[in-house]
């Protein structure tokens, strides 16, 4: 079963999104909080939350502050953005700050079900009407090639992205690093931000050209989770 958070001050919507939400997984268990010291309670207070839908335009924030504010203090929880606001730039720059998905309200029920499983398995996740301006690599990072973007993994999402490489599922991840399954989703929720792509099948195609033994050193041992 799955443990949802929905996080929106309008009763309304939060209602309608946890029908949408039911339409795909009918057993979910969803959890409601109309703002983001109400969201921090619950999630401190439910353990096993398994991702956030979360609207931007709060009470109490502006901007991007809620998002940041849930990154900080839960960092292995992902946060799937449901927002009226679908500029590309704010897409884009949700996803730079973590997020790790985007659909808008007026999307359709099947469209934020694909959402819903892309996110759960550790991808990031865009409509495809608005993946090809919002996750643009030319718009985040026009001078920096993938090797600079690869640099700035962790130890451990390195070798996590070498065993992505190697065809490797997340469960299979998980038993050769000794950690859970959710540690691996976190991590390659961070792999597929950090490198700008949408999947993991892009990971393994814009890092084809590495030299991953030689990046790892002789110690391809992960950092703690």
């Amino acid at each position: 079963m799955t443990k949802i958070l929905i996080v929106d001050d309008h009763p309304m919507f939060r209602e309608a999104l946890r029908s949408a939400v039911k339409f795909s997984r009918r057993d979910a268990e969803i959890l409601e909080a109309g703002s983001i010291e109400a969201a921090r309670t619950t999630i401190q207070d439910e353990p096993g939350i398994e991702i956030v839908l979360l609207d931007l335009s709060l009470p109490g924030t502006t901007g991007f502050e809620g998002l940041m504010l849930l990154r900080s203090s839960f960092p292995r929880i992902p946060i799937m953005i449901v927002s009226g606001l679908d500029d590309p730039k704010i897409i884009q720059e949700a996803i730079r700050l973590g997020a790790a998905g985007f659909v808008p309200k007026s999307v359709d029920k099947e469209t934020l079900a694909e959402g819903l499983s892309e996110v759960l398995n550790g991808s990031v996740f865009v409509p495809a009407e608005s993946a090809p301006n919002a996750l643009d690599p030319r718009a985040s990072s026009r001078t920096s090639d993938i090797a600079d973007r690869v640099a700035d993994l962790t130890p451990a999402q390195m070798r996590v992205l070498q065993l992505i490489r190697h065809g490797q599922l997340n469960k299979q991840i998980a038993y050769e690093l000794g950690v859970s399954e959710t540690t691996v989703k976190a991590h390659v929720s961070e792999i597929l931000r950090k490198l700008n792509v949408v999947s993991r099948t892009q990971a393994v195609i814009k890092t084809s050209q590495l030299d991953f033994e030689a990046i790892l050193g002789d110690d391809p041992t992960p950092d703690s989770p």
